[in-house]
């Protein structure tokens, strides 16, 4: 046994390594199945370990993109039916749920909502198509494989699954219940999802070690922007205005819930617990926005700016 580990050592490159069978190690360097990966002595090693919080979060934001692209189209062409939009951002909530059990289920072990994984180590781990090995620098060792086992491919999967629950629900819905809009318009939304979800596919395919690094503050960011464009848009300017429609508060608790995935995600790079006093910064941005946008009303520059000439 421990001849075969001083052998497997002599394996080149980051994720080469030799598979173990009965105990003993066997076979020449190569790529390891799928759901193992190299340990330090180069041998494949089963993905035995359970996702860390952050790793959760990360399927998280991934799991809410195409969601949030939903609701977004639904929201954009379905025009003043609100009745029609409620029930399409339903049916958009079902489909990507049941799109997660499902992948859940079908990913090791099978028939539970749980997952084991490989422990993400660095950015590498993502990308081992990069580093595959010429030890005589004229022949190449192909050892790719998803070392960051199953979450690079698991969110391909989820893709998939939302791509086909949206095509054998949300037709049949649109077409009932969308009667006021025009044969084109009331399409529209599926339309835009057949073409966001290449997108994020391959988003995904290519930038996924770079999200998994990235997302919470891709989160804060967008959710600060977008917050700050629907309320200029909404022209809220006071408390009032902000409460005076449901649909407002909705939107804003959204955010809200947005920005603490965000503070939350960014905590637990460093330590959760001392961090967590940060959640009561959530409410800042609206507060700060309510309590400066009357000081940047384009008409009272305008107005100032004229009655100073």
């Amino acid at each position: 046994m421990s001849s075969g580990v001083a052998v497997s050592s002599t394996c080149p490159g980051l994720y080469c390594g030799r598979i173990m069978v009965n105990g003993s190690v066997e076979g020449e360097c190569g790529v390891c199945p799928r759901g193992e990966r190299a340990n330090i002595q180069k041998v494949c090693e089963r993905c035995i370990e359970t996702p860390e919080l952050y790793d959760w979060l990360y399927l998280g934001f991934m799991a809410m993109l195409p969601l949030v692209l939903h609701w977004f189209f639904i929201e954009w062409y379905s025009g003043k039916k609100s009745s029609s939009a409620l029930l399409q951002h339903a049916t958009a909530m079902l489909e990507c749920s049941v799109s997660a059990v499902v992948t859940l289920l079908l990913t090791e072990p099978v028939g539970k909502l749980s997952i084991r994984s490989c422990r993400v180590q660095m950015l590498s781990d993502w990308y081992t198509m990069l580093y595959n090995p010429s030890p005589d620098y004229i022949n190449t060792l192909h050892c790719t494989q998803e070392a960051v086992y199953p979450l690079y491919t698991i969110v391909l999967i989820y893709y998939a699954f939302c791509l086909v629950m949206m095509m054998l629900l949300r037709p049949l819905l649109v077409k009932k219940i969308a009667c006021g809009l025009g044969k084109t318009d009331r399409f529209r939304s599926i339309y835009a999802a057949l073409y966001f979800f290449p997108i994020v596919t391959v988003l995904q395919a290519v930038g996924g070690g770079l999200l998994y690094y990235a997302f919470p503050y891709i989160i804060l960011v967008l959710s600060l922007v977008t917050l700050a464009v629907y309320m200029s848009a909404s022209e809220i300017q006071s408390f009032q205005s902000l409460i005076s429609k449901k649909k407002r508060l909705v939107v804003l608790f959204s955010h809200w819930l947005l920005h603490g995935y965000g503070i939350i995600s960014i905590c637990l790079l460093d330590k959760l617990e001392l961090s967590l006093p940060l959640l009561a910064l959530v409410p800042g941005p609206t507060l700060f926005y309510i309590a400066t946008a009357k000081f940047t009303e384009p008409s009272r520059i305008l107005s100032e700016g004229s009655s100073r000439h």
